[in-house]
């Protein structure tokens, strides 16, 4: 692993600071950040219009936006996603492998009483929530 290039994830549940958090670690944008969310936001108006049958799409969209900034070699490479569960991560982990990056998870939690902006039905953000693992790597033997 090159210790020069690191691929940040940055994850949590909606609200969490996913985003915020990603703004400040680029550097207000000095470094990439990908979002699956980045797929849903109209260019013209540029108004988050999120559609569930799109998801898949948006997935693959910001997994491919990643993997091409790690092939050019930029130094640092910020994801933020919810990455509630293991497989949203692998793709990830696999390109950091691939590429030479060291790999940092980050959990992103809500103690500043943050807003839902992309108004997920607290439902939802509750289902999610139970399936959420903070341990998403099995304890070495």
């Amino acid at each position: 692993m090159n210790s020069d290039r690191n691929l940040i994830l940055l994850r949590g549940l909606p609200g969490a600071g996913k985003s915020t958090l990603a703004a400040l670690l680029s550097e207000n944008g000095a470094y990439p950040v990908f979002s699956v969310d980045d797929y849903f936001i109209d260019p013209q108006t540029k108004e988050y219009e999120f559609d569930y049958k799109e998801n898949h799409k948006a997935y693959r969209a910001c997994e491919e936006n990643a993997r091409n900034a790690l092939r050019s070699g930029i130094s640092k490479v910020f994801v933020d996603n919810t990455f509630t569960l293991l497989w949203e991560l692998e793709p990830y982990l696999s390109m950091a492998s691939d590429f030479g990056y060291t790999l940092f998870v980050v959990t992103v939690e809500n103690y500043h009483n943050g807003r839902n902006i992309h108004s997920i039905e607290f439902e939802q953000i509750r289902k999610m929530a139970s399936k959420y693992r903070v341990r998403l790597f099995p304890e070495e033997t």
